[in-house]
């Protein structure tokens, strides 16, 4: 036992200001649930304690490049922890719990060479984490939420889809593979549904559960971006979003794309079927109207 308080403290834990009790990396794409799970995750804190680093820049250290931080499931100074970051996080204390979350990539894009977390140690992470969510609903709410930038081009938006759609592929093989990689994958869709698949990934992550609901409706990214006035995400009608984009022009010319798309086809083969058999559908009729050509 001596010998075990003997042992050096991590430089990491020394930048940090605290030993963590558990620490997650978490991995998502835009619009996946993210900081609902992520919400969901700081309740569930040991004694409610949490350092959360959010939306971390890949490939780099996540003390020095996050985009935001919470302490304790309230939002700390950004400002503040960049000058001195263990004078914000010190008021979670040792044991607590130590989230770095990453948008838009997922250990798919790295190796050896280069790391997600640059230069921090990577066996210092607890539990590599994948967030994903069922396609067609994904991809409603990516668009819906970049049209809403008036300064981006139809050209522009759709760039950003298709990139983003990419790194959403090279996910879903890693996620068919967690189990077996050491990865806890974490499906926003059931995660809405079942409270019984909550407190599962809960044991699976080694957290009690103190607070199983779905917790309220987060402000990261503006919020929902088809019910902007719910404030319970017990509201949010999550499973419904590509049938109220059914309509929009580009989210069919978009539909089409993806159905062409083999590498896709084949990850929701495995993870979400009723998807892939609905954009095969999709790739039996024409973009234009039949009996017109360009």
């Amino acid at each position: 036992m001596a010998a075990a308080l003997d042992m050096p403290v991590p430089a990491e834990w020394q930048a940090l200001g605290l030993t963590p009790g558990l620490s997650l990396r978490v991995f998502g794409m835009r619009r996946s649930g993210n900081h609902a799970i992520l919400s969901w995750l700081q309740r569930n804190a040991p004694g409610g304690r949490s350092v959360f680093l959010n939306n971390c820049k890949p490939g780099t250290d996540p003390l020095r490049n996050s985009r935001g931080i919470e302490i304790n499931g309230a939002h700390a100074s950004q400002n503040k922890a960049k000058r001195n970051l263990s004078a914000v996080t010190q008021e979670a204390g040792d044991g607590a719990l130590f989230l770095v979350s990453y948008e838009d990539t997922s250990p798919a894009e790295f190796d050896v060479s280069r790391q997600p977390s640059g230069i921090f140690d990577e066996a210092l992470f607890s539990h590599n984490v994948l967030i994903y969510r069922s396609f067609l609903n994904w991809s409603a709410s990516l668009l819906k939420k970049i049209q809403g930038n008036p300064g981006f081009t139809l050209v522009r938006r759709n760039g950003i889809v298709l990139r983003t759609m990419d790194s959403y592929i090279r996910l879903l093989g890693l996620v068919r593979k967690a189990k077996e990689s050491g990865l806890v994958a974490i499906c926003y869709d059931r995660w809405v549904r079942s409270s019984d698949y909550r407190a599962e990934r809960l044991q699976q992550l080694g957290l009690t559960a103190h607070d199983n609901s779905l917790g309220a409706v987060q402000s990261y990214g503006g919020g929902s971006s088809f019910q902007k006035q719910a404030s319970s995400a017990a509201e949010l009608e999550t499973d419904k979003r590509w049938q109220q984009m059914r309509c929009d022009a580009e989210y069919q010319a978009l539909l089409h794309l993806a159905a062409r798309d083999r590498a896709l086809l084949d990850e929701l083969d495995g993870l979400f079927p009723e998807d892939a058999a609905f954009l095969r559908a999709v790739a039996k009729t024409q973009p234009l109207p039949r009996g017109e050509s360009l």
